[in-house]
């Protein structure tokens, strides 16, 4: 066919971001994110040996600095990095579908509730579930209300969070404080305790690893051991359901970057009228982009009431699906960095609650290494009131940490949400979402 000067060109073919060509960011790959990886671990290293070297708290055990790279840490911090992954997973479905989610918090704590509910009546694994399916019936209203209707994404999503709090504060009362439930120790507040669902050791890896943390001695040594205590925590009473939420991410990849239709679910979320002149549905793309989002942080929730405690506690999220959000944006839209910035709040979140302000303290000893790497890199970079800025602000933390044994209370209950401060300042000036993210989008509009 001709095409004579004066014929209207079709849309532009969807650029779809994650590249690192000219102009671009270079991509995390799984190499860079081992090295990164081992560089966080020689960190933690170094400063547990300069604390326990130069004695810097002399009243303080020296388990608070080993509690850095113990074992139990890692696996309290897989623990409560996993909803948090779940969650950003979510977000990142929907957002490469060009739906922004706000409403993760409210679907995780549908799945909090829904799993709990059938998993202490039935079997945990159909409390996991029911967790899905509540989050997905909030990923379903939150498709119809921006896809179908139009309404702004911020606005249903806060909506779907208000929702999903009273709903469940309302059943709880129905369904948890009275007959059977009340008697097995269900509440207003909290349901029954459910089974727990199976936790798995790698047999012979996990002992070899646990005698190379510490040795015969009773010692540790540089490095070496944080290694081991890491690898350790990784193959240490693990739930199955862990192992479930990795295959997920290994999944998303796989389809949103390796296949057909990943490829025409992330062009809506660059330019869905571009897609849409391919012969693209949109419409079906978005809803089910929405729907797995949902599944996967209702997932999240029924993680936290099947496997972190056992039973639905009112408030249980604690706000982790904002924190999962924030770990997809650091994450830059791509479950990689997802996966890093999840293994950091979880880790932060366990480090508070495990260890309280003594080892929180000792964290501040990391801050001032990271703001002077960051003030290093600032003056390299020419940008001197950038780097002049993190050179004070880590000569004052460093003199809070000499100056104190202990952080306040209030801090450590604080301490994922700094750390979620932190890592997105430090984070903006590279992310790059999908064009389309959070725009309105009517059938035919490109015509």
């Amino acid at each position: 066919m001709t095409v004579t000067a004066t014929s209207t060109p079709p849309p532009a073919a969807p650029q779809l971001s994650g590249g690192s060509g000219k102009g671009g960011r270079t991509r995390l790959s799984f190499p860079v994110i081992l090295l990164l990886a081992a560089g966080a671990l020689l960190a933690l290293s170094t400063i547990r040996w300069i604390g326990t070297t130069l004695d810097l708290i002399p009243d303080a055990e020296a388990g608070n600095w080993w509690a850095l790279t113990a074992s139990g840490q890692i696996t309290a911090a897989l623990s409560m990095a996993v909803p948090i992954g779940l969650a950003g997973l979510g977000g990142l479905w929907a957002e490469r579908a060009g739906v922004v989610n706000i409403g993760l918090e409210g679907m995780m704590i549908l799945g909090t509730f829904f799993g709990a509910w059938a998993g202490w009546q039935t079997d945990p694994w159909l409390g996991v579930l029911a967790g899905v399916l509540g989050g997905m019936f909030g990923g379903l209203l939150h498709a119809l209300a921006t896809v179908t209707f139009g309404v702004d994404h911020i606005i249903s999503g806060i909506a779907i969070n208000i929702l999903a709090l009273g709903v469940t504060t309302y059943f709880a009362k129905l369904w948890f404080n009275s007959g059977e439930a009340a008697a097995k120790g269900g509440s207003p507040k909290q349901s029954p305790p459910a089974d727990e669902i199976t936790t798995v050791t790698v047999p012979g890896l996990s002992d070899w690893l646990n005698s190379i943390e510490i040795d015969k001695e009773g010692q540790r040594r540089f490095f070496v051991s944080d290694v081991a205590g890491f690898l350790g925590g990784l193959v240490t009473n693990l739930s199955l359901l862990t192992i479930v939420a990795v295959l997920l991410f290994v999944m998303t990849f796989v389809v949103l970057w390796k296949t057909s239709f990943g490829l025409r679910l992330r062009s809506c979320g660059e330019n869905p009228i571009a897609a849409e002149s391919l012969g693209v549905n949109v419409y079906k793309y978005k809803y089910i982009a929405v729907i797995v989002s949902g599944g996967m942080a209702g997932l999240g929730g029924a993680f936290l009431s099947l496997v972190t405690s056992h039973i639905y506690n009112e408030g249980q999220t604690g706000g982790r699906g904002y924190i999962g959000l924030a770990a997809m944006i650091f994450g830059n839209w791509r479950p990689g960095g997802l996966a890093m910035g999840a293994g950091l709040f979880g880790y932060a979140d366990a480090l508070q609650l495990r260890n309280g302000g003594s080892t929180v303290h000792v964290m501040l000893l990391l801050l001032v290494l990271v703001l002077l790497a960051i003030a290093g890199w600032k003056a390299y970079r020419k940008s001197w009131i950038q780097a002049g800025a993190s050179a004070v602000i880590a000569v004052g933390v460093l003199l809070w940490f000499l100056s104190t044994d202990t952080v306040p209370v209030e801090f450590v209950a604080a301490t994922p949400y700094v750390v979620t401060l932190l890592v997105l300042s430090l984070s903006a000036q590279r992310l790059r979402m999908p064009k389309a993210d959070g725009m309105r989008y009517r059938k035919g509009q490109g015509k």
